[in-house]
């Protein structure tokens, strides 16, 4: 025989362990674009709406209940900044308040004009 077996076996070797290799970063970059990234964005939102509560707003905390925005507390961090405290007063039914955590807080109800379009009353 002439031709020796083992360069055969180092030409496929190499190409081997990379094609092993490719189907794991093809998932991780399914992954990554369908689950992580979304999840970051929506984590990036949540955010931005807990920080800009402030009263008024209509709110949906975790546990189901509806309540109005009574008071935000604020804090000062070490440099001296105010910045949105932890707690927020909810206004839950006339004249009963109760003290949320502002993480606790899903969702913020958008205001809805008093008068609806096909509204029969005058």
């Amino acid at each position: 025989m002439l031709i020796s077996p083992a360069y055969a076996q180092d030409l496929s070797g190499l190409t081997g362990t990379a094609t092993q290799f490719l189907p794991l970063v093809l998932i991780f970059g399914v992954f990554y674009f369908l689950l992580i990234r979304p999840q970051q964005q929506k984590q990036r939102e949540m955010r931005t709406m807990l920080s800009a509560l402030k009263r008024g707003d209509k709110v949906v905390t975790g546990g189901g209940i509806i309540g109005t925005v009574q008071r935000v507390a604020n804090a000062t961090d070490k440099n001296g900044k105010a910045v949105p405290g932890s707690e927020v007063e909810v206004e839950i039914a006339s004249g009963i308040r109760v003290t949320v955590l502002r993480e606790t807080i899903s969702s913020v109800i958008r205001a809805v004009p008093d008068k609806v379009a096909n509204d029969t009353k005058a």
